[in-house]
């Protein structure tokens, strides 16, 4: 895989931390209890390189018990994979590390219950309207996702965020497909070196073989299978971890799935261009943000892979306290990718931001160890939120970075050989490019008859569409216009107007005297002049009414 592909992502665990706004402020005795916890912690997880000897990133619990391992106990209970290896004495924290008093925190401050049952409310009601939410309040999402998700229901959200639950329906069977299937010999392997590695004092991974470890190999075998050109690498094993911790094993393949392919693509590829690209680009941001970082790490030549390989490819889940794992990645699955570099910006700002920080730092050794070993006050839960949502990196400068450094990388050493798919920036980005599938409308009939009555369009002629007011007036009005034009005209020619309005328009024979009958014409002669002009009037005036009545007609028929 490489040395990069391999290097200081093996087997450390995470630490716990109560919420900024749950928990007082961490003594500093705690966090120097803390580095011997880990020193122990460190020989049981396997080595690591020199450079990583000094490193305080990771696990703060310890075994060991203390006088205030009691005060612990209402905050925590008893695990099953703890009490199979024989640490049934123990109690964990909320978060499920096994606790003693060298990795307590302090006293805990509980939210309240009636504010953590608000919160709870206002989650449900967004998980329950999802799309509603995501298409016209997104804003309100980013906003309660930087509070933080509240614990009962952060695995939900994080299915909904990462479209990890699109991708469960659109994919049906098909994680229960690739556990029952063998798997390459050369991946198994080393993932079974690994499992033991991931979070060892947490209650799901403290048991070699315990349910923990187990769904940890299922999930990483599967995604071989998944993605075989891809395989296995060591840094998806605590981000599988995370999910498992807050999820089923089905659900949290398919979050893994898009984590490496929308989140971070290219990150766990063998060549792992994608996190050297970013680590080129990480380092420009920072000229922006803490020039005096910059140039102190351009001066000792200290490439960014040294320190941020494990920040960015674990997204900080070994690197701060626990707490502040959970918060990160509340944001990280809405906002993408640009919260990973937004931390990793804060962590070197105050690390390194400083002249009086830089004395201790002469080396590079030195400067290693400073980003390696960092204060506990950077990563306190409260400040470290607080800085990420105020620091002024978005999308957009990220993506010219990026665009900027490929240009570079193109120039130097040619074209990538991972074509991995564009890096998408957060819940909405991945919602727009894969939609969930839309529910199929079924017809709901407003009058319900009973099973026997007969169907009203079963008998009779069907009723002819009802016209509008507006119709009904145009046709008022034209048959109004067609009465004002009537000429005063005798009876007959009345009649048959009126049978022209009453009735279908007709071809009317005009009363020709030449043309009728000799048995039909008038008696007297004398009277022919005067009757023929009354007569041709009669006859012009049916004629013209009986073109109005065809008009009237037609309009008529065109509004009905």
């Amino acid at each position: 895989m490489g040395a990069v592909r391999g290097r200081g992502v093996g087997g450390v665990g995470g630490r716990p931390e109560a919420e900024a706004a749950e928990v007082a402020e961490v003594a500093a005795g705690a966090e120097a209890a803390g580095a011997a916890g880990m020193a122990k912690s460190r020989g049981e997880n396997g080595p690591r390189g020199p450079a990583a000897e000094g490193s305080l990133s990771g696990t703060r619990e310890s075994l060991a018990p203390g006088p205030d391992a009691a005060a612990t106990d209402e905050l925590s209970s008893l695990g099953s994979d703890s009490e199979a290896n024989g640490f049934a004495e123990r109690r964990i924290d909320k978060f499920g590390f096994i606790v003693g008093s060298q990795g307590a925190e302090g006293a805990l401050e509980e939210v309240p219950l009636e504010v953590l049952r608000q919160r709870e409310s206002k989650w449900l009601d967004m998980l329950n309207n999802w799309d509603k939410w995501m298409a016209k309040k997104h804003k309100k999402i980013r906003l309660r996702c930087q509070k933080g998700i509240p614990p009962s229901l952060r695995g939900r959200a994080w299915q909904y965020l990462s479209g990890g639950k699109v991708k469960l329906q659109q994919n049906p069977g098909k994680f229960d497909e690739l556990d029952m299937s063998p798997g390459d010999p050369k991946w198994l392997d080393v993932i079974e070196r690994d499992l033991h590695r991931q979070f060892p004092f947490h209650e799901m991974f403290v048991s070699r073989g315990g349910h923990g470890q187990q769904d940890l190999f299922r999930v990483l075998k599967a995604y071989t299978l998944y993605r075989p050109e891809e395989g296995y690498c060591q840094a998806q094993a605590p981000i599988a971890a995370v999910l498992l911790m807050h999820m089923p094993a089905e659900q949290a393949f398919w979050c893994l799935v898009q984590i490496c392919e929308k989140y971070l693509p290219g990150y766990y590829s063998e060549k792992l261009e994608a996190i050297q690209l970013d680590g080129e680009i990480l380092f420009s941001l920072l000229q922006k943000v803490s020039p005096v970082a910059h140039k102190h790490l351009s001066r000792q030549k200290i490439d960014p892979l040294l320190y941020m390989t494990e920040w960015f490819m674990c997204a900080f889940a070994r690197t701060l306290p626990w707490s502040s794992v959970l918060r990160v990645w509340d944001m990280f699955f809405c906002e993408g990718v640009k919260i990973i570099f937004r931390v990793g910006l804060v962590l070197l700002k105050h690390a390194l931001g400083s002249p009086e920080k830089l004395k201790a730092c002469q080396g590079q050794y030195e400067t290693i160890e400073q980003l390696r070993s960092l204060s506990p006050k950077i990563m306190q839960e409260a400040f470290l939120v607080q800085e990420v949502v105020e620091l002024p990196v978005t999308e957009r400068q990220i993506e010219r970075e990026h665009l900027i450094q490929l240009r570079r990388w193109q120039e130097t050493r040619g074209e990538l050989q991972c074509c991995s798919p564009p890096r998408l920036h957060g819940a909405k980005a991945i919602m727009e490019a894969e939609p969930g599938p839309r529910p199929i409308l079924q017809p709901s009939p407003s009058i319900r008859l009973p099973p026997d009555a007969p169907f009203p369009s079963s008998k009779g002629k069907p009723k002819p569409p009802k016209q509008s007011q507006k119709e009904k007036e145009q046709w008022k009005q034209a048959k109004a216009s067609a009465q004002l034009d009537k000429p005063p005209t005798p009876t007959q020619a009345n009649v048959a107007a009126a049978a022209g309005d009453a009735c279908p328009p007709q071809d009317v024979p005009l009363k020709n005297p030449a043309h009728q009958d000799p048995a039909h014409q008038d008696p007297a002669p004398q009277d022919s002049a005067p009757q023929d002009s009354a007569h041709h009037r009669s006859q012009d005036s049916v004629h013209h009414h009986s073109q109005e009545s065809l008009t009237s007609q037609e309009s008529e028929d065109t509004y009905l």
